[in-house]
């Protein structure tokens, strides 16, 4: 963008110099036009200047503004007359070729005394008198007085094309900050899915968005539902596997011997298995998932009461550390509840009196502490 605003900028001065310095010679050839009618051949020989409009500044000495008349032909002179603006000075034309317009003009670059550069227009006249030489007019003016208005406009475009370089650096921010607006909204509701406060993108999105988050909640949906017959599968394959060791249990317990007590002890460690790895799989399915998330505490606080109430006879008091964080359990409460119960209930089977849960956060993980005071 600041490439295109300085190449605009260049050429907007360009073109406007080249305005100005046709306009300055227009002005030098109007003046020549004047010196043009205003000449006259003395019969007794000699220039004669009548009476003319001219610029001021063509009797103010050194103004940058000259004109001057040299004879050519046989007795060629220069400066037969001149501006009072060239005080003691006489421009250093060239030599005139060897035939002029018919006409019009010639341009000349020409310099002063002074070592100035001078734009000058040239015109070679043929005065009607017999005797009257050729004459060459001159009308010159300094460079400089160029610059100042050009100096002038590329003050007013840099301050124009840096306003309009600073509106369109706004203007594209804005832009930007519209645009990126729906992704930021997109941002909030996908952290929200992630963190369990919503189970899906909601809200209305642009179009061009809209196809992005409609494919993203097809996803949740179906990862909810994988997860949810992965609990099924996992719940239908306890049943199936905790009905038969509760035969073989049972029919142990109506035995007795070496035989009866192995297999009572192969069948409690295999319940223990199943229902250790089922619980593992239902927390790795609900880690999977996504939106899943569960207050601790409340769910905490309702199995510590149903621990006291088994464990009533013993009058055990079943506790939340004071200290405990109230984070949130990327899960259900079921699985909060099967993850908890068997620790629980465990550290109630051995505790004297008290039973104190601690939760606590610790890279990016939840640790529960069950802490009992039995041996």
């Amino acid at each position: 963008m600041l490439l295109v605003i300085a190449a605009v900028g260049w050429g907007l001065r360009a073109l406007f110099q080249e305005h100005v310095t046709q306009q300055f010679q227009a002005q030098l050839v109007m003046q020549l036009d004047h010196l043009s009618a205003a000449i006259d051949w003395k019969p007794g020989g000699g220039v004669a200047i009548s009476p003319m409009p001219t610029d001021p500044r063509l009797d103010e000495p050194l103004s940058g503004l000259y004109w001057q008349i040299d004879q050519l032909g046989a007795a060629p002179a220069a400066a037969v007359a001149r501006s009072r603006s060239l005080w003691d000075q006489v421009l250093a034309l060239p030599a005139p070729p060897a035939t002029y317009p018919a006409k019009g003009h010639r341009v000349l670059a020409l310099h002063d005394t002074q070592g100035h550069a001078l734009v000058a227009v040239a015109r070679v006249v043929q005065l009607p008198e017999a005797d009257a030489p050729p004459l060459r007019l001159v009308v010159a003016g300094d460079e400089a007085l160029l610059a100042e208005p050009l100096q002038r406009f590329t003050r007013l475009l840099l301050i124009s094309l840096g306003l309009l370089a600073l509106g369109l650096a706004l203007a594209v921010v804005v832009q930007l900050q519209l645009a990126m607006r729906p992704l930021e909204r997109l941002r909030k509701r996908l952290a929200a899915v992630r963190s369990g406060a919503a189970t899906q993108l909601e809200g209305r999105f642009p179009q061009e968005l809209q196809p992005l988050v409609s494919e993203f909640n097809h996803v949740l949906r179906e990862n909810a539902d994988m997860v949810q017959r992965a609990r099924t599968q996992a719940g239908n394959l306890a049943h199936a596997v905790h009905t038969p060791l509760s035969i073989m249990a049972n029919a142990a317990a109506q035995e007795q011997g070496t035989l009866a007590q192995l297999v009572q002890e192969q069948v409690t460690r295999a319940r223990r298995q199943v229902d250790y790895h089922l619980a593992r799989a239902r927390a790795a399915a609900a880690v999977r998932a996504t939106g899943l998330a569960t207050a601790v505490l409340p769910p905490l606080r309702a199995l510590l009461r149903t621990m006291q109430r088994l464990h009533a006879q013993r009058h055990l008091e079943f506790e939340v550390a004071s200290e405990a964080h109230d984070a949130a359990f990327r899960g259900e409460e079921q699985d909060l509840y099967e993850l908890l119960g068997n620790l629980i209930d465990n550290a109630g089977k051995w505790a004297r009196s008290r039973v104190v849960v601690d939760v606590r956060r610790e890279g990016g993980q939840l640790c529960f502490t069950v802490d009992d005071d039995g041996p």
